[in-house]
């Protein structure tokens, strides 16, 4: 399982999950798709446009990855995680076909959810890539639209060591003649999807040259946006229902991924919209995106575990203007060293390590920190780093907890 062990489980080729498909019936031609690649943003932009498609009234599958609670979130109808028995039911009924193809975690994860949204006649399933793109397992669809959040530098060992390199892998699910909407445009990758889109003679959209999200604060658990359609406002004080500001970024292309389902003939109002952005929790059940625990300390946990994450996260905490208890692990693959240089010196740190075989020990992880001149202690858990935190924590001072999806998983109360 890549996630839990890391590199040595990821497949470099679409042979199995081919093979696997091909012995199902090919069940991922049998419903229409949106595919979603990108460095960070994925997630978020995937239950976005969920969220508003369950709203206009379609019978909406979404794949996402990794689940942070239970296996079965990862693949869901109108918010409905997969049962248990379906699962176990799928395992057993192609045992042998598994035996004999031997395929990873998770090309029979992909298979799965396949076959899963076929069987339930999904009519539209929102499709998240688990890593990079071009030979991604999920990459054997062809949607609608692909949408590519953003590039930044995570998985270098398999994606490559530049952002150009790793933007070529992304550009993989653009598909010919199936428009491609990047969500932001960063000028050092522009001719990568440029040159894709060109080979496949797919119309490439640039969506944050359409679109801007201007942050207005929060309202409750609701951030509130004004959403601008070049210099014309287009939605006023748009309701998210998650709070991190670096979801600015992640907007633009939701809605113009949305605009050209419209264009394909999908019925989706502003109202559904709204209402999907509004609802998006629990519509689909996304947690760990700049979520909040409890309000006194001020509590939060967010996914962001890499550089780019991290950063977005930092600004967010510098922002409260409050002195942060910051729970703090990561996995062995990260350019650590690089992130903790992103965290604040005034900050006070509580070093753990996730219950998987891939986390960083906390001991490792503690000396580099002391290195990076950040001032706290290490602990053997998660849950020892936290209760330490509440204890230390003053009632208006902030709790952090982050730094690896596998930390965030591992908090009881989310």
């Amino acid at each position: 399982m890549f996630h839990r062990i890391g590199n040595s489980a990821f497949t470099k080729s679409l042979d199995n999950i081919l093979t696997l498909t091909k012995a199902l019936g090919n069940p991922q031609q049998d419903f229409r798709t949106v595919h979603v690649a990108g460095t960070n943003g994925k997630g978020s932009s995937s239950s976005m446009l969920a969220a508003i498609l369950q709203s206009a009234g379609y019978k909406t599958g979404l794949y996402t990855s990794p689940h942070l609670k239970d296996f079965t979130e990862r693949i869901r109808i109108n918010g409905q995680m997969i049962s248990k028995e379906k699962v176990t039911q799928f395992t057993e009924k192609h045992q042998s076909l598994f035996e004999q193809v031997k395929p990873s975690f998770f090309e029979m994860t992909v298979a799965l959810a396949f076959e899963h949204f076929k069987e339930e006649q999904v009519d539209i399933a929102i499709i998240e890539v688990g890593l990079g793109g071009r030979l991604d397992s999920t990459n054997i669809i062809t949607p609608l639209v692909s949408l590519i959040t953003n590039i930044g530098l995570d998985h270098q060992s398999l994606l490559g060591n530049t952002l150009q390199e790793i933007a070529t892998e992304k550009a993989g699910i653009i598909k010919p003649g199936v428009p491609a909407v990047i969500s932001t445009t960063q000028e050092s990758v522009l001719a990568q999807f440029q040159e894709k889109s060109q080979k496949t003679g797919s119309p490439l959209y640039f969506a944050d040259q359409e679109y801007r999200a201007e942050p207005k604060g929060q309202q409750g658990h609701l951030a509130l946006f004004d959403i601008y359609k070049g210099e014309t406002l287009y939605l006023a004080d748009l309701e998210l229902a998650l709070l991190g500001k670096y979801q600015k970024q992640n907007l633009p292309g939701v809605l113009k991924t949305i605009a050209l389902l419209q264009a394909q003939g999908f019925q989706i109002t502003e109202e559904h919209v709204k209402e999907g952005l509004k609802n998006l929790q629990a519509l689909t059940g996304l947690k760990g995106r700049w979520q909040i625990l409890n309000a006194e300390p001020l509590t939060i946990c967010d996914t962001g575990h890499n550089i780019d994450g991290i950063r977005q996260v930092v600004e967010q905490l510098l922002a409260l203007q409050k002195q942060v208890h910051f729970v703090f692990g990561a996995v062995n693959d990260k350019d650590v060293t690089s992130i903790l240089r992103l965290l604040p010196l005034s900050y006070r740190y509580y070093f753990c390590q996730a219950q998987i075989p891939r986390a960083l020990p906390v001991q490792q992880l503690w000396e580099e920190a002391q290195f990076a001149g950040l001032k706290g202690a290490a602990y053997p858990t998660v849950e020892d780093a936290i209760l330490a935190a509440k204890a230390h924590a003053l009632p208006d001072e902030v709790i952090f907890i982050g730094g690896s999806t596998f930390v965030v998983a591992e908090i009881a109360e989310l």
